[in-house]
């Protein structure tokens, strides 16, 4: 059954290179039944990698041992949901999983443009099923995911103890569905460029692809801050790993995409950019994979050494090679159909927004690399921390915050002085006051400070946004203020979306600001009976405990935890061994979480007086994050969710009061997601 799926690959990179080379070949030569069969191959690629993976899904799931990735990666202890999870925990399966969902997408992509977009979808094609055909041939010489054992062990590794977890689970897939989905926009901006169409038109097509790979983006780098915030016991959520860094790296650019692609909608401009930042979001996904794939960096993140690391780093230099050729010999239709009117306007404060986004993505990439480069060309080993990384990207970020409370109230094209200081004065104001009272009740960091304070400007500047909208809707139609504020998002999903996405970052600024600037650490010893005080806290060791299950052995402590005298919460901090990975330890760390603060303990072991060790931390504003994240869902949502239209009156009536709005200078015009 192996050697027939691994024949599935064979015939599906055949059909892939197939569909490649035949989709752009019947373009150019006018021949439409060579079209017909490029969009053929697309669906029965996809029919086969689909067949490909439900053998693989099957072989983990009955725990065949026979094939080799099955028992690196599950075991007959290892519970169904995370023996699903091994198909995308290994180096093997997660190329089959990339693949297959690539073709998916591309499946996809043919059925939405098959009435439009004819003289891109040949070239779409090609460039995706090039990349399609790319994974293809790395698990045919490299990576097989159906590589059968010389004999069938009795039980498999299993999954490395820190993956069983259900925010890993879900970190990688989501990852994945962005990375996987920034190959759409590059491979219409490669047809765009390669038919010299390049007006708005691919952006229009790909703004919801777009918007969907940012957020699952978003979402992978959301939950893998989760997991290690939960997993690894060491009380942070982000340390600057190379491969937190590498999955960074494309949303930061990704970002900078969505928002200039609005300027080239509405104004014509930035056309150079836009093909530019498209490219290098999809060579930043594939550089992520390759630093996670390759071996050259050690992290708790990555897959280890691997043969595929040339393949990948070939693959990047090709296709930014070719890539940026095409720009270059494209760059005379590229021409901008407008200029910059001033430098107060909204055109300008996206475009900083861009320049801040490219400066913090360059130094990020460049910490990130710097260890290797300096390895390379000199044979020492540089170690570039979590300082350089704060003291560079922390300015860079407090600017970012800045802006997004700037750009929804900044005009387009040019802000006289009067609708300046209309817009600005109040959010302003009390921006300052707030400032004066932070600083009053003793919050001296500069930094931190300002964190604060640009967070209360951007909550009021939308705030005031979503209510000048509302306060219209009620007083034109007579509406109630909830049925004003559907209306108001109804009628213009993209801007109204964005600014709950904005609402969302913030929270997740506050939550970072308050986790990083005001945690507390504290380690204590405790015999039976014992307790320690923290702050507002008192913890109590009740007594230690030992409980063996199936694959591992628990150790934990129960801890009661008091609080102005009163017992709050019981709390059972563990350390686990499990068997079948060499006898793996590992931290299962206990948490009590409010929207105030973290109540974080982490159980050491004992000591050498048998006394039990427990680190302790207490988080404040942790909370934030992940409520941050969730808003930010929500906002993706509305501007994602095809909303029903409302009868035809409702219609004209919003049609009126987005005219009329639209005619009064104050009020501004879309905001990106």
């Amino acid at each position: 059954m192996y050697r027939f799926a691994y024949h599935i690959l064979q015939l599906a990179f055949i059909i892939t290179a197939f569909t490649a080379l035949v989709s752009a070949f019947g373009f150019r030569k006018s021949r439409g039944d060579f079209l017909s069969s490029s969009r053929r191959g697309v669906v029965l690629t996809f029919g086969l990698l689909s067949f490909a993976s439900a053998i693989l899904v099957y072989a983990l799931l009955a725990h065949d041992f026979r094939l080799e990735y099955v028992a690196g990666y599950t075991s007959t202890t290892l519970p169904p949901f995370y023996s699903l999870s091994a198909f995308w925990a290994g180096q093997k399966g997660s190329l089959l999983f990339w693949a297959w969902i690539l073709s998916g997408f591309t499946a996809l992509v043919i059925y939405q443009n098959r009435e439009k977009n004819q003289h891109l979808m040949p070239y779409v094609v090609t460039t995706l099923m090039t990349i399609e055909g790319f994974f293809l041939l790395l698990m045919l010489v490299a990576e097989n995911p159906f590589e059968t054992l010389a004999f069938t062990p009795a039980d498999g590794s299993g999954l490395n103890p820190l993956l069983q977890n259900p925010g890993m689970v879900m970190h990688p897939p989501s990852l994945y569905l962005g990375y996987i989905g920034f190959s759409i926009p590059f491979a219409f901006a490669v047809a765009a460029l390669l038919t010299r169409r390049l007006d708005s038109q691919w952006i229009t097509t790909t703004r919801k692809w777009t918007i969907i790979a940012w957020f699952f983006l978003t979402l992978g780098n959301l939950f893998g801050m989760k997991w290690a915030y939960v997993e690894l016991g060491w009380g942070g959520f982000w340390a600057w790993d190379p491969v937190e860094n590498a999955s960074f790296l494309p949303w930061l650019t990704g970002t900078a995409f969505l928002h200039s692609v609005m300027i080239q909608e509405r104004r014509g401009m930035l056309k150079v950019w836009n093909v530019s930042l498209v490219v290098i979001t999809f060579l930043l996904t594939i550089l992520g994979t390759f630093l996670t794939r390759s071996g050259i960096i050690s992290s708790v993140h990555s897959f280890g050494k691997s043969a595929v690391g040339p393949f990948f780093l070939w693959g990047i230099l090709g296709t930014a090679g070719f890539a940026f050729w095409l720009i270059l010999t494209r760059l005379p239709d590229l021409r901008s159909e407008h200029q910059l009117d001033s430098l107060l306007s909204r055109e300008s404060s996206f475009l900083l927004n861009n320049l801040l986004l490219l400066g913090a993505a360059f130094a990020v990439l460049w910490g990130t690399l710097f260890p290797m480069i300096s390895e390379a060309v000199t044979g020492a080993k540089v170690t570039v921390g979590a300082p350089f990384f704060n003291q560079v990207g922390t300015p860079i970020f407090l600017a970012l915050l800045l802006l997004t409370g700037i750009c929804p109230l900044i005009a387009w094209r040019k802000a006289t002085g009067k609708n300046f200081r209309r817009n600005f004065l109040w959010p302003f104001t009390l921006s300052l006051l707030g400032g004066i009272t932070l600083w009053i009740v003793g919050l001296r960091d500069v930094y931190i400070w300002m964190s604060f304070v640009f967070a209360i400007f951007v909550l009021y500047s939308v705030g005031m946004e979503f209510w000048k909208g509302i306060r219209a809707k009620m007083r034109a139609g007579k509406r109630a203020f909830l049925q004003a504020l559907d209306s108001l998002v109804r009628s213009n999903q993209r801007r109204y979306g964005g600014y709950v996405v904005h609402l969302g970052l913030v929270m997740i600024f506050v939550g970072i600001t308050g986790a990083v600037g005001f945690k507390t650490e504290q380690k204590i010893q405790l015999s039976q009976g014992q307790s320690a005080t923290i702050k507002d806290y008192t913890i109590q060791l009740a007594g230690l405990y030992t409980k063996p299950e199936p694959g591992k052995v628990r150790y934990g402590a129960n801890l009661d935890v008091y609080k102005n005298g009163a017992l709050i919460a019981r709390m059972t901090p563990e350390k686990r061994i499990h068997k079948g990975r060499e006898e793996q330890p590992h931290t299962e760390v206990a948490l009590r979480q409010t929207p105030k603060e973290d109540l974080y303990i982490i159980y050491a072991g004992t000591n050498g007086e048998k006394k039990a060790v427990f680190d302790v931390h207490i988080n404040p504003l942790t909370a934030w994050i992940w409520a941050g994240g969730m808003v930010m869902a929500l906002g993706t949502f509305l501007t994602l969710y095809p909303f029903r239209k409302r009868n035809k009156k409702d219609t004209r009536r919003e049609k009126h009061i987005t005219h009329t709005r639209a005619r009064q200078p104050a009020v501004t015009g879309d905001t990106a997601v």
